[in-house]
């Protein structure tokens, strides 16, 4: 592998658990397919083991995955393990547990008792023997919910040294005042790009408040999920991407990325070009003008806390 171009880190640094990350991230559910959980055509599997070691050269040292991004013949997993694996010291990579696919793609909820399995899963297809972060993925049918004998059972592995550091993902406020209850969490994973809610704002802050890593997804995509942005956007994001000479995407990620020090991308793609251009985008400053423009503007759709769709991102 090539010595590293360092790009990533022109946009500074966070903690997560122990290690400190580049702001810009990756994320690897677009890596099995031009679709995700198997819906697209496969990617290419030297394309995309290719694309992960160039995210490395690029200086991307944080790679959110999950043992359910697999296609029927790809595995986001294993395409990490074979392209990067004996891993740079430096790499954090960060997993979600609670949601499942079985063998036919269809989606399944882990009981506190099958946790381990799922933790156990990711730590075979990474080929290590300890996962950096483990976030639990809350389903949106449990919102209004105790996550309690969930995290429990996380914390519970943590202790026993299968994992270093604990995270929520796609929770409320509440919730994660439950989980630090219990043990400690160093980051929050929920949906978040212009258009956010205030009830999304404030878990924003609140994450900036206590000196958690807020990691948003779907700050590209928006309300258009898992299915990418709408090919036509608004015309105040359009606008401002053309002032800078830049993709919509590389503003939305620019957007979000200045919410706060303590916000850590982790857009996904499996095109090289998108791959440099958002990473780039870290180095891309908006005018006041501009963030207060683009927080002015509200979503026409929700998002996928709101959502009663139990899949996962």
């Amino acid at each position: 592998m090539s010595q590293r171009t360092n790009t990533a880190p022109a946009t500074g640094t966070w903690r997560l658990g122990d290690k400190t990350v580049n702001r810009v991230g990756f994320g690897a559910m677009r890596l099995t397919g031009t679709a995700p959980f198997g819906s697209g055509v496969p990617r290419d599997r030297d394309r995309a083991i290719g694309l992960l070691r160039r995210a490395i050269e690029l200086g991307v040292n944080h790679i959110d995955t999950a043992a359910f991004y697999f296609s029927a013949t790809r595995s986001a997993n294993e395409l990490i393990n074979r392209a990067l694996a004996p891993y740079p010291e430096d790499l954090v990579i960060t997993t979600k547990v609670w949601p499942g696919r079985d063998s036919s793609g269809a989606w399944w909820w882990a009981s506190p008792a099958q946790l381990r399995g799922q933790v156990e899963e990711n730590l075979r297809q990474l080929g290590r023997d300890h996962m950096d972060v483990v976030n639990l993925r809350v389903p949106p049918s449990r919102r209004t919910r105790s996550i309690g004998e969930h995290f429990g059972a996380l914390a519970e592995l943590r202790e026993a040294g299968l994992i270093r550091h604990l995270g929520v993902s796609n929770v409320t406020s509440e919730q994660l005042v439950e989980a630090q209850a219990i043990a400690p969490v160093v980051c929050v994973q929920n949906p978040y790009g212009i258009g956010a809610s205030s009830e999304d704002q404030a878990l924003l802050r609140l994450c900036g408040e206590l000196g958690l890593a807020f990691v948003p997804f779907f700050a590209i995509a928006g309300p258009g999920r898992e299915a990418g942005p709408a090919t036509s956007d608004r015309e105040a994001v359009q606008a401002v991407a053309r002032a800078h000479g830049v993709s919509v995407a590389q503003v939305r990620l620019a957007w979000t990325l200045q919410q706060g020090p303590h916000v850590l991308a982790i857009p996904g793609t499996g095109d090289p070009d998108h791959l440099a251009q958002n990473v780039a985008s870290g180095a891309l400053r908006l005018s006041e003008e501009e963030m207060t423009r683009l927080t002015s503007l509200r979503s026409n759709g929700p998002t996928s806390i709101q959502s009663t769709d139990d899949r996962a991102h």
